[in-house]
């Protein structure tokens, strides 16, 4: 599976995300961009509903909003990023030691409608994370599922065709079934 996934630098790929959170009385719905310009680099910028780019190299996170002096951030006071840039670093490269060196892996379905779930090795992780799930078709990754320890629902990103497909989807229940693997149609 990690084969096909791998998608060597620079890349790029659309995503739209629905956060949920009792402080509100709709989901907000971010679009933006993932970029990896470089192996070592991971980039989310945020374009919708407000512009935020985090850039995550050399043990550290820096986000950078409009109007606003950028910040920085070691990656050992943000393992939650850390763990991001890894499980990303090591799927995009194709690197399955490094992927299970951060995370415990099991894999359901088929080669064109699988699931891959990871689960974090280190204690500061997983107080933090306490599993991710990927959704994908064949060689494509459509949906990240984070789960945090506490929290009954996962924070969910479409990508790829994913995003493209949920662009005017606004219904959590739809942008979950487009995680799941069907169709905007569907």
């Amino acid at each position: 599976m990690l084969e096909r996934l791998a998608r060597p630098a620079p890349m790029r790929t659309n995503f739209v995300e629905l956060r949920e959170s009792r402080l509100l009385k709709h989901p907000l719905r971010l679009s933006g961009e993932y970029r990896r310009p470089e192996d070592d680099v991971l980039v989310r910028e945020v374009r919708a509903p407000y512009a935020e780019t985090t850039t995550i190299r050399a043990g550290a996170a820096t986000i950078a909003r409009d109007g606003k002096s950028p910040r920085t951030v070691p990656l050992s006071r943000a393992p939650e990023l850390a763990g991001l840039q890894a499980s990303f670093g090591a799927l995009l490269s194709g690197d399955r030691e490094q992927l299970e060196s951060h995370y415990t892996a099991s894999s359901d379905g088929t080669r064109q409608d699988w699931v891959l779930t990871l689960v974090p090795r280190q204690a500061a992780l997983a107080g933090k994370v306490r599993d991710i799930t990927l959704h994908g078709r064949g060689a494509e990754l459509r949906c990240i599922e984070t789960r945090s320890p506490g929290e009954a629902d996962p924070q969910r990103t479409l990508l790829a065709s994913a995003a493209t497909a949920a662009a005017e989807i606004a219904d959590a229940s739809r942008f979950v079934a487009i995680c799941h693997g069907a169709d905007a149609a569907d």
